[in-house]
């Protein structure tokens, strides 16, 4: 009996180191390639506010000029939704992004994503939300979109639905139904077409007698949308949107990619393809301290980002 236990000992041991010897080449090639290299590239993100066709031809410029000027390998994606980004940089699959206002402090608030650019529109860094109705509707102020029907962009859109839920909120205006259209053209598209009664998206002020606000998305489909859909109100300002970083991104990383964020935006190609993504024209240097104001708007909400994304 004791002849068996030994044996049975042995071929334990036999087989754990046997074992222990598979698994250590194994464990060693499984290991995670350093981050910005070509197996493991920066993972870059833009936020779903244009046409996917516009975002991708725009963003591989940017790619090549990125991997130019930093030493990194990078991978571009445009997801489905504001909300897949900020769960991206819960799960690691993201490290950068361009990001929408809301979706950044829903990122900070859940993951400490770090904000270290703001986008600059023709000299502001700041925008507003606006509601519009179409021109020959009834509708001539916020009071008269109590039971409409009402377009919002998404739950996590500052200008498609933050700030429009605010001004709502604070003239006492409940609407009969609201839909959520995914983007800024789709809510201008619906309100076009008589799908709705209103909704609401980006405002920017007009620049050099041409209009900037979600209006000019769709001029190559509906070249009098500037007649046929007219401005209604405008919310409150707040800070651009931000380029944000994944908390635990290493410091020299963010560094070398946030200067070279503003070098490409100074060249003429790099200026050209960021107006055409987001009518972007310049990056200044940014802090999550600078987001403050949109967190004092929550509180007057009485709501959470995280809260409100639930809604």
């Amino acid at each position: 009996m004791k002849h068996k236990l030994n044996f049975f000992k042995s071929v334990g041991s036999l087989g754990l180191a046997m074992a222990l010897g598979l698994v250590a080449p194994v464990a060693c090639t499984m290991k995670r390639a350093e981050l910005g290299s070509a197996k493991n590239p920066v993972k870059l993100f833009f936020t779903p506010s244009v046409d996917a066709k516009v975002l991708e031809d725009n963003s591989k410029a940017f790619k090549i000029f990125l991997e130019t000027a930093t030493p990194y390998k990078f991978e571009v994606s445009v997801p489905q939704s504001y909300v897949a980004v900020v769960e991206a940089f819960g799960t690691s699959r993201a490290d950068v992004a361009a990001m929408n206002t809301f979706g950044y402090i829903l990122a900070h608030e859940k993951y400490g994503a770090e904000a270290r650019l703001t986008v600059i529109r023709h000299g502001l860094a700041t925008y507003q939300a606006q509601f519009v109705a179409k021109a020959d509707s009834k509708i001539k102020s916020i009071k008269d979109f109590k039971g409409k029907k009402i377009a919002f962009v998404d739950p996590v859109s500052t200008s498609g639905y933050l700030l429009p839920l605010k001004l709502l909120k604070d003239q006492g205006v409940e609407a009969k139904e609201t839909v959520f259209a995914g983007k800024h053209d789709n809510v201008i598209s619906m309100v076009y077409q008589g799908q709705v009664d209103g909704g609401a998206t980006f405002y920017s002020p007009p620049f050099k007698g041409e209009i900037q606000d979600a209006r000019r998305l769709v001029l190559t489909q509906y070249p009098d949308v500037e007649k046929k859909i007219k401005i209604i109100e405008l919310s409150e300002s707040i800070p651009n949107d931000p380029v944000i970083f994944r908390k635990d991104l290493p410091e020299e990383m963010k560094v070398k990619i946030t200067d070279a964020f503003l070098k490409f935006v100074e060249t003429p190609e790099g200026k050209a393809a960021f107006e055409k993504i987001y009518s972007v024209t310049e990056l200044k240097r940014a802090s999550d301290a600078d987001y403050d104001s949109v967190r004092l708007m929550l509180k007057a909400l009485g709501k959470s980002a995280n809260e409100l994304m639930k809604k």
